[in-house]
């Protein structure tokens, strides 16, 4: 498994998105798929304080065990769920990062955590603060580097500057797919002009980015745009959305390479991106995510580009 810099940390350029843990994966079956991770070289895996209901930090540091030490574990902060779950606050104010961060310390059986992101923008907290916090947090050895997610280029850059000098965000967590190329529009450079690795998420596009989706037919049963929401699933299932989708697939079938390759390949085929994390539901999808990188030929990349520009 290649590995790739974020900071301090090497990471393997394949990741585990850890949102089914807890929701629809329960704790047999996150371990199944935990355990056929590290059995690939996958050693970075990221949840958050809000998936499964704070269960997917449970599940993934007790599927882990003794080998926490082997993998690089990133979590977040700065998500709020419902009021059954009134201790995890829309927030980046420096006390609740602390006892944010203790209580996924708990959860996940550690008493360190390898990235810790925040998972929103927080308008009524100054930069500076949430900065500080982190940066206190890192001294102390309770988080070794710290990023953020859904950040634009300008946001990037107003963190940087609140970071007084001193190292600040070391990643950014946004949507990023040929399907969503919203990063090419500033983020991608502010990634290069500060030093930041980019973590893409939705890099299949819900599904539309691998080989069981078929262009214009309607999702198959059991899966995540079949049991998406009707307001979501307009977005994804819109005319444009689709007719892109398509043309990816005939670029699949004209170089004789699977949907999946071209999805994770293309992304990693970025210098800026740190590791492409994806969810897996069982152990055969971990191999063939694991299967799925490989180095695509110029001309295929710039078909892609072509098709979903």
């Amino acid at each position: 498994m290649e590995t790739r810099s974020l900071g301090s940390l090497q990471i393997s350029a394949v990741g585990i998105g850890c949102n089914n843990f807890g929701m629809r994966l329960d704790e047999a079956g996150t371990s199944a798929v935990v355990h056929a991770a590290l059995d690939h070289g996958i050693t970075f895996f990221d949840t958050s304080n809000t998936y499964g209901a704070t269960q997917s930090e449970v599940l993934l540091g007790r599927a882990l065990g003794a080998r926490r030490h082997d993998v690089h574990i990133a979590t977040k902060f700065g998500m709020g769920l419902d009021e059954n779950f009134p201790d995890i606050k829309w927030s980046a104010a420096p006390d609740y990062i602390e006892s944010a961060l203790e209580a996924s310390l708990a959860r996940l059986g550690t008493d360190y955590v390898d990235l810790y992101q925040l998972h929103f923008p927080d308008a009524n907290t100054p930069l500076e603060d949430t900065i500080a916090a982190l940066q206190t947090l890192r001294d102390a050895g309770k988080i070794r580097e710290f990023g953020c997610s859904n950040f634009s280029a300008d946001m990037l850059r107003d963190a940087h500057r609140a970071a007084r000098g001193a190292q600040g965000f070391r990643s950014v967590q946004n949507q990023y797919s040929l399907l969503h190329r919203e990063p090419e529009e500033g983020v991608l450079d502010a990634c290069d002009e500060l030093g930041m690795g980019l973590l893409p998420f939705y890099p299949l596009a819900n599904g539309m980015l691998t080989d069981k989706y078929v262009p214009g037919a309607a999702p198959s049963a059991g899966t995540r745009l079949a049991a998406m929401p009707e307001n979501r699933r307009g977005h994804w299932l819109g005319d444009d959305m689709v007719a892109r989708a398509g043309r990816v697939h005939d670029v699949a079938r004209e170089a004789g390479i699977s949907v999946l390759t071209l999805a994770f390949s293309w992304l990693l085929s970025h210098r800026q991106v740190s590791s492409v994390i994806a969810g897996a539901s069982n152990p055969h999808q971990v191999a063939a995510n694991v299967a799925a990188v490989t180095t695509l030929g110029d001309d295929v990349v710039a078909a892609l580009d072509a098709a979903t520009a």
